[in-house]
């Protein structure tokens, strides 16, 4: 089974949507994105989330994306 990108506790950040094994919120790295910096500039300001669940959200998000399309 593969382990989750994304965990949403009342316990972690009062239940926001967050990296897994992480406090960073997922509407932080949109955050950076939108302000027009890279997915390097995000992980060197939160060493904690790791590359492969950036890269994870923001293909499950494509996918989401693609299914509403179709």
């Amino acid at each position: 089974m593969k382990r989750p990108i994304i965990t949403i506790s009342n316990e972690v950040m009062g239940g926001t949507p967050v990296f897994a094994g992480t406090r960073v919120p997922l509407l932080t790295l949109i955050d950076y994105l939108k302000a027009g910096d890279s997915i390097d500039d995000f992980l060197e300001g939160f060493p904690t989330v790791k590359r492969e669940q950036v890269i994870e959200f923001l293909e499950e998000a494509e996918r989401e994306m693609e299914k509403k399309a179709a």
